[in-house]
């Protein structure tokens, strides 16, 4: 049996007009069709090939070398491609569109406009389908992040307070305004930190490395950028948070650890009119 919604390596069994037939071995017999139009340019029978296995307009099990923007279970920024008396139809980078019915749509879809969809198999249908509903596919009860980990997240909206996200495809989590030093915005697929877990187990994270942590990286950052600049930077430690951030995108304690650290090790010379390589 092939799992759907997901990616897998198979064998090249035949070559027909259709297209190829694979299976999980050469003796294999459970086979799956990759139509002719997906075919790689060159090939042998016995090959492997990566593929990605879904449901054609027929409802039977079907293999693409086109990559989905979303596989099962993950969360993706999708657009509306469609809406019918039925629901709505996503764009997620395969031939047939995903299917949003409408008890799974937070709010009511409209075509051209962009959401976070969640990828799900349909017990009852088996089928393929997605839910802007993102909250019930998320959990803070178990936690498998810990403090100053470093976390992959997707930007799912911004609010007042920052940036809601989605934390390993797992858990929600905020990164705070005063925590954003660049632009952001729903759909962006980020590495950040997790900055604190509170009692109630809600999770903050930040772009940048906390405390101790960041000071070396910052530091790396800003001597790339006094390197790019000539060897010097119009700005020091008297300077502005607005300018600080609007030049190097730090916040202005993260500017000055690092660049106290770079001043410790006579790497740079701090200046009235600015910071300058030594």
């Amino acid at each position: 049996m092939f799992e759907i919604g997901k990616y897998t390596t198979l064998t090249i069994l035949r070559d027909t007009d259709p297209g190829l037939y694979l299976g999980a071995n050469a003796e294999a017999e459970d086979v799956i069709l990759l139509p002719h139009k997906y075919k790689p340019e060159t090939f042998e029978i016995g090959d492997e090939i990566k593929v990605f296995i879904y449901l054609d307009y027929d409802e039977r099990p079907i293999a693409t070398t086109l990559e989905p923007f979303v596989d099962l279970n993950g969360f993706g920024y999708l657009r509306c491609a469609d809406v019918t008396k039925h629901g709505a139809f996503m764009d997620w980078g395969l031939e047939k569109h995903l299917f949003v019915s409408f008890k799974e749509q937070a709010r009511p879809m409209k075509v051209d406009n962009w959401y976070i969809v969640h990828l799900y198999l349909d017990e009852q249908t088996t089928r393929l389908a997605g839910s802007s509903k993102t909250n019930q596919f998320l959990q803070n009860e178990n936690l498998t992040v810990e403090l100053y980990d470093e976390v992959s997240i997707l930007v799912t909206h911004l609010t007042d307070k920052g940036a809601n996200v989605i934390i390993n495809g797992v858990h929600k989590g905020l990164i705070y305004l005063e925590d954003i030093f660049e632009d952001i915005r729903t759909g962006d697929r980020l590495k950040a930190f997790v900055k604190k877990i509170r009692e109630d187990n809600k999770i903050d994270v930040v772009l940048q490395k906390q405390g101790y942590r960041s000071i070396e990286p910052n530091a790396n950052y800003i001597l790339e950028e006094l390197n790019a600049s000539g060897g010097f930077l119009p700005i020091h430690d008297k300077s502005s948070p607005e300018v600080i951030k609007e030049t190097l995108g730090l916040s202005k304690k993260s500017f000055k650890k690092a660049i106290g650290s770079l001043y410790k090790d006579k790497q740079i010379v701090i200046k009235e009119d600015g910071i300058e390589l030594c």
